[in-house]
């Protein structure tokens, strides 16, 4: 691990703690959940691309960088407001994280390529590291924001959503989705989902 690296990432992290919102883990104990998150980033993406590039596992580590700061609820509550929150997030955290790179002594290129990155530029050309991102996203979704994110919609609306979220992964991260651990009712609507 190269000390601009290891400072980076510790950036990244400090920022990360900071978040007022908390995950309990198995342990009855609280985190702030942004640290939680980035954590689950980086174990899969370890598990998806074990030799990832520094760039690219920055982007996952900040790809939430003070996520919390911008609530949903300050853009329109509709379709269009959702979609306009979600690029004013992708913006917003790809120049703070490209920042700390910046900092940290990246070049350049590097800082651009972690600004396309988080922004996930490229991703419906099949551009190879922004697939892996995407992929590693939907795999946290799966494992860790499911269960608890079906309890609030309805089934159809569900099914849906993973029918989209297969779509966007590689044949890679659909496989590891498949090795997930759920629930009986998770793995029903999964089932109903990649039946359709």
């Amino acid at each position: 691990m190269s000390d601009r690296f290891a400072q980076a990432r510790e950036s990244i992290y400090q920022a990360h703690n900071e978040d007022p919102n908390k995950h309990t883990t198995s342990e009855g104990k609280e985190r702030p959940y942004e640290t939680h998150y980035a954590e689950q980033m980086e174990f899969y993406l370890q598990k998806r691309a074990p030799d990832a590039s520094d760039v690219l596992k920055l982007a996952v580590c900040g790809q939430h960088f003070r996520r919390w700061e911008v609530p949903r609820s300050s853009f329109n509550m509709n379709k269009v407001g959702y979609h306009s929150w979600r690029t004013h997030l992708k913006k917003r955290q790809a120049q703070q994280v490209s920042d700390i790179l910046k900092e940290c002594g990246y070049s350049d290129e590097d800082v651009s390529r972690c600004i396309s990155l988080i922004e996930k530029e490229g991703l419906k050309q099949g551009e190879e590291e922004v697939q892996v991102l995407e992929d590693v996203a939907c795999l946290v979704f799966l494992d860790d924001q499911f269960d608890e994110f079906k309890d609030k919609h309805d089934d159809q609306m569900i099914v849906n959503i993973l029918k989209k979220t297969w779509v966007k992964m590689s044949k890679q991260g659909q496989d590891l989705a498949l090795e997930i651990p759920m629930t009986e009712d998770c793995k029903a609507l999964v089932g109903k989902a990649l039946e359709g």
